[in-house]
């Protein structure tokens, strides 16, 4: 691939993420935040590219509320660098590609309207890096009811999913109908958006498109084989992913052997090898869940070492800054818990 496609600045971009990619801890790092408590994890984070947060945010919040206050600001800061160095092409795959932050954010607030969770719970748990607006993300943390959630949300993208699932989450009042409607418009207005025959830039996003997708409905696929309860796979799949349709789905799900089969003999099966390997092994799913979030940052390293021009390096980066994010949330979640060290170990993504 050429360094720029129109007005697309790959080679620069992919410069910039590589030296920010450098800058994430690695696993000596998140070593030494194990055997910290979270007043120790602050002042660690002072030292490091957090600075500038830790100390904006400093005199007003401490302990954990500052770590978790200074990732999102960290996070959101670093992908609007992205779409600051990007152009053209590139900067319009980017910005559609951060919007799956809108989506989280949606299904956080219904989650947290649903439990009766407080108003700054469900704050601290928002990526504000993806297009809605703070006042918007605050109109819809401030509503009082899933209903009041699907109705401000009608006229974006998500509305006449969320409108369709709403009648289900009436009739049932489980969340599955929900949240997954929420990823298929996502993704279907993802894909939906690109030509039949893409250029090859255009070939290689899909493609890590749709082994989120694949990866995704691999992950529901087995919740559901493994916990026996009587739901219907489609519920769940989200289509226009490479491994499964509904059908396959819900047969596979009926057999869990069958499905660790299906997945080796699949495209991916040399990338979720170990992730399988976990799974054959582990007495739950944690451990796979853990495994498989792994192979799919891995695939995605794969692919930027493939094509080392192109949006795979971003994506890649994204994926790996938000997993950082989440590694160093996980710790000084479970320090303030009271977790072991061996339990907070299991919660972290280390590639």
């Amino acid at each position: 691939m050429n360094a720029t496609v129109g007005s697309a600045n790959y080679s620069y971009v992919s410069a910039r993420v590589r030296s920010r990619r450098a800058a994430l801890f690695d696993e000596n790092d998140y070593r030494k935040l194990i055997r910290m408590g979270p007043g120790e994890i602050a002042r660690f984070m002072e030292e490091t590219e957090y600075e500038t947060e830790m100390n904006a945010l400093g005199s007003r919040y401490d302990g954990v509320d500052l770590i978790e206050y200074a990732l999102n600001e960290n996070l959101a800061k670093h992908f609007d660098d992205l779409l600051r160095f990007a152009d053209g092409q590139l900067n319009e795959y980017i910005a559609s590609y951060l919007r799956k932050f809108d989506a989280w954010n949606i299904k956080t607030i219904i989650r947290g309207v649903y439990t009766d969770s407080e108003t700054q719970e469900i704050q601290d748990d928002l990526i504000r890096a993806g297009e809605f607006s703070d006042a918007m993300l605050d109109r819809l943390v401030e509503s009082t009811s899933i209903e009041s959630v699907v109705e401000q949300l009608s006229k974006t993208l998500y509305g006449s999913a969320l409108a369709e699932a709403y009648e289900v989450y009436e009739e049932t009042g489980v969340l599955v109908a929900l949240e997954n409607a929420v990823d298929r418009a996502f993704y279907s207005d993802m894909l939906g958006g690109f030509p039949r025959e893409p250029s090859e830039g255009t070939a290689m996003y899909v493609q890590l498109l749709r082994a989120e997708i694949d990866f995704r409905n691999v992950r529901n696929a087995l919740r559901l084989a493994r916990s026996g309860a009587e739901i219907d796979p489609s519920e769940y799949f989200i289509p226009d992913g490479r491994l499964f349709d509904a059908d396959q789905l819900r047969q596979l799900t009926q057999n869990p052997d069958q499905l660790t089969e299906y997945l080796r003999d699949s495209t991916y099966g040399r990338d979720l090898s170990e992730a399988l390997d976990e799974l054959e092994s582990a007495d739950g799913l944690i451990d796979f869940e853990r495994a498989l979030e792994k192979a799919l940052l891995e695939y995605a390293d794969t692919m930027t070492n493939r094509f080392p021009l192109s949006i795979c390096p971003v994506i890649a980066y994204i994926r790996a800054k938000e997993r950082e994010v989440d590694n160093i949330r996980a710790i000084a979640r479970g320090k303030q818990a009271g977790l072991s060290t061996d339990e907070i170990e299991e919660e972290l993504v280390i590639v």
